[in-house]
């Protein structure tokens, strides 16, 4: 593992090479400061030791650099965010379903789902908002 301390006595061409290294033979961009690339190159050594982001980060992550490229605007979601191992139960025509969060979606009956409507229109045979079927969401009209 790389420190920042020792990095910032490379080289230019010292740190290109820990670059390339580090970013898997990517060139380093020009006009990066050193700072920013030896701390580039430290991110990616705790990165590869303790695992980077989680799944749904990253995807918060695109879509956001999605809807920036789209609009020029950003916005974060602001959906309800559940932690992963919380377990989801309905009770639908006399039967209880019990659905688990996971880090990248939801488990239903042992096979794995990406949203809670996919599960919602699995059980009900119908196009449901997940997350109001699962109560998660009030009904717009419910507080009239």
């Amino acid at each position: 593992m790389h420190d920042q301390k020792d990095l910032a006595q490379l080289t230019a061409a010292q740190l290109r090479a820990k670059w390339r290294k580090a970013h898997k033979g990517q060139i380093m961009p020009q006009g990066l400061g050193r700072d920013l690339a030896t701390r580039a190159i430290v991110w990616r050594d705790q990165e590869r030791i303790h695992g980077g982001l989680p799944r749904s980060a990253q995807r918060e992550l695109e879509r956001l650099a999605s809807q920036l490229e789209e609009t020029g605007n950003i916005e974060p979601e602001r959906g309800l965010k559940l932690k992963v191992g919380t377990r989801l139960v309905r009770q639908w025509h006399g039967q209880i379903y019990q659905v688990q969060v996971l880090e990248d979606g939801f488990e239903f009956e042992h096979r794995q789902y990406r949203s809670l409507t996919q599960i919602a229109r699995e059980i009900t045979g119908a196009a449901w908002s997940g997350p109001r079927f699962f109560g998660l969401k009030a009904n717009p009209s419910a507080g009239d």
